[in-house]
């Protein structure tokens, strides 16, 4: 293989739990709920989706449709659809759905899976070059600068700086091209396979890892290595 491309939320980085994401946003807002408000607070957001990169909503409003479904091929979408959804939970201060959404952006928000290190450092070790082609709507590159996993990455291709998402071929061609890869002898790890998936329409191989927490899943990227020999 010329080139390893992948994805970033579920596959090599998992946002913080929607406890954590509340808490830390009342507590950086100077507010407190008592627990069972709390508890109930976190559930509703859970139970609709707000938390980016925590877990698809089961349903989404009407009003929220159109923009949901193209929601990473902008910041402004990104931002609009997440807080949309956000807000049909009442909280004690309107404000906090905004600084949820600033929240998810932090690198504190994320963590990376306990074997992602290892393996971009063996990439980078064996000649590899890395990608990561991310459906989002913010830059991920400081959460991937404060955790060490920089310098292995060799392109970022994010889908709402080119106004396309995944599973559109264009955004891996672009990975492939800034590599100076054959797509035809790399391959697309990511939890998606619908997204994730559309690789395959330029050649590449795909391999498909668990969206679970990271402490569920601590050598899910590991099998990779042996995938590029």
């Amino acid at each position: 293989m010329t080139a390893v491309l992948f994805d970033f939320s579920g596959t090599l980085f998992r946002v913080e739990s929607t406890d954590s994401w509340l808490r830390g946003t009342l507590t950086d807002a100077g507010l407190r709920l008592a627990e069972a408000e709390f508890t109930a607070a976190a559930r509703a957001l859970e139970a609709v989706g707000a938390l980016p990169g925590g877990g698809d909503p089961a349903r989404v409003p009407e009003e929220l449709a159109e923009a949901w479904v193209i929601r990473d091929q902008s910041a402004a979408l990104h931002r609009a659809a997440y807080t949309g959804l956000s807000r049909q939970v009442t909280l004690p201060d309107p404000a906090l759905h905004e600084a949820l959404y600033d929240r998810h952006m932090s690198p504190a928000a994320w963590s990376p899976y306990p074997d992602a290190v290892e393996v971009l450092r063996t990439l980078r070790e064996r000649g590899i070059p890395v990608g990561v082609v991310s459906n989002i709507g913010w830059d991920l590159r400081p959460v991937f600068r404060e955790h060490g996993l920089d310098p292995y990455v060799g392109a970022y291709v994010l889908s709402y700086e080119h106004g396309i998402q995944k599973p559109d071929p264009r955004l891996f061609a672009t990975a492939c091209e800034a590599l100076g890869a054959d797509p035809r002898r790399t391959i697309m790890v990511g939890d998606d396979r619908r997204a994730d998936g559309g690789a395959t329409a330029l050649g590449c191989g795909v391999h498909f890892v668990d969206h679970l927490p990271v402490t569920d899943r601590p050598d899910g990227l590991r099998p990779v290595l042996e995938l590029v020999g």
